[in-house]
């Protein structure tokens, strides 16, 4: 068996509103349809993919379908999520007018351009940009 696709990431908010806020209105994912779980949350999609799912960090439900109060645990060393953007300049100049932290980079060869951000739980994320 392989894998054909990525599915989603799951966030654990402290700020659940913030980080909706930041992936939607700074990112570009829009907010759509929720399974009505037991605990607070948003997913974020891309097209017509939930790609993103914010899960409110003080509801102790999970996906690994404990109960609302269960222990979650550790979910290890995950270090980013990187996505393709299509107009750097844009999306540069609004992080910025946001102030919000960024690094930039040429990859190098120069064909990709990226910014670097992370959101308001810390997760660092990576924006792609291709150079023509």
């Amino acid at each position: 068996m392989t894998v054909s696709a990525l599915e989603h990431i799951t966030i654990r908010c402290a700020q659940l509103q913030r980080t909706r806020d930041f992936y939607v209105d700074l990112i570009g994912l829009r907010e759509g349809p929720r399974p009505d779980f037991p605990f607070r949350g948003h997913w974020l999609y891309l097209g017509d993919v939930p790609v993103v799912h914010l899960v409110e960090a003080a509801d102790k439900g999970s996906a690994w379908g404990g109960e609302p109060g269960a222990a979650v645990g550790d979910t290890g060393p995950f270090d980013h999520v990187a996505f393709r953007g299509d107009d750097f300049a844009a999306t540069s100049a609004k992080l910025k007018a946001a102030r919000v932290a960024t690094r930039e980079r040429v990859v190098p060869g120069g064909a990709l351009s990226q910014i670097f951000v992370r959101d308001p739980d810390g997760v660092l994320v990576e924006l792609n940009f291709r150079n023509s």
